[in-house]
């Protein structure tokens, strides 16, 4: 059996939550060139986005994508495991439910087959402001400038926010198996991991700020929302 999370206020992580989208939307409608500015500074004429292929930031960012579909493969494994009587390290059946449908309503659902099939927002590296063909569009703009795999929001940062979810959620049951400091350690990965994932994708020029920072604010909303699958009195430190 997992060990409970701590309980919070569902309603004032909701209002937190609300309050973020808001100044977020309002900050990127007001000053839509913020998303060109800041990646300005990592674009040179001569040679574009200079650390778009920089060895160790895509081995980086390689590694990390594949640890994202590892920990969705798990989560389907535990929660068919639980079925069974075998729950796979110490982990709930809901819990490890609530991390597979995370992933299938998040970064698959919305993000990749609804969001950056439809929107049509070019990607950094393609509009003309950094050598490009398409128009940049602010963010809360549909429009016709990508066809596929466009830039709103970011797939891999909203799929690395989800695995951080789940190794917070999963945390307490591997307390049995590793000392506090591996623990601690895990919980600082599931912050930073993101945070370093989307930083990736802005100077790589992959990315625009916003795209970053609405993927990371989407799947936190459908966390909150889909804490019923856990349990009223269980959520990850988020």
């Amino acid at each position: 059996m997992g060990v409970p999370l701590r309980t919070i206020d569902q309603a004032k992580a909701g209002g937190g939550l609300a309050v973020a989208l808001a100044v977020a939307a309002l900050l990127f409608a007001v000053w839509p060139m913020l998303d060109v500015q800041l990646s300005a500074l990592f674009f040179r004429p001569e040679i574009g986005f200079w650390l778009e292929r920089a060895p160790g930031l895509e081995a980086f960012r390689n590694l990390v994508w594949d640890l994202t579909i590892m920990v969705f493969v798990v989560a389907l494994a535990g929660a068919g495991l639980a079925l069974v009587r075998r729950p796979l390290l110490g982990v709930t059946q809901s819990d490890w439910v609530y991390i597979a449908v995370l992933y299938l309503l998040g970064p698959i659902l919305l993000v990749n087959l609804t969001l950056k099939a439809h929107w049509g927002r070019a990607r950094p590296a393609d509009v003309t402001e950094f050598g490009g063909a398409h128009q940049f569009t602010p963010f809360w703009k549909p429009t016709d400038q990508c066809l596929a795999n466009c830039s709103f929001v970011s797939g891999e940062v909203a799929a690395t926010v989800v695995m951080g979810i789940a190794m917070l959620v999963v945390r307490p049951a591997l307390g049995r198996y590793l000392p506090k400091v591996a623990l601690r350690l895990w919980a600082a990965m599931a912050y930073a991991l993101p945070l370093a994932v989307g930083v990736q994708r802005i100077i790589a020029g992959r990315h625009f700020l916003s795209d970053t920072v609405f993927a990371a604010l989407f799947m936190l909303g459908l966390a909150l929302v889909l804490l019923p699958i856990r349990g009223t009195a269980k959520r990850p430190s988020l």
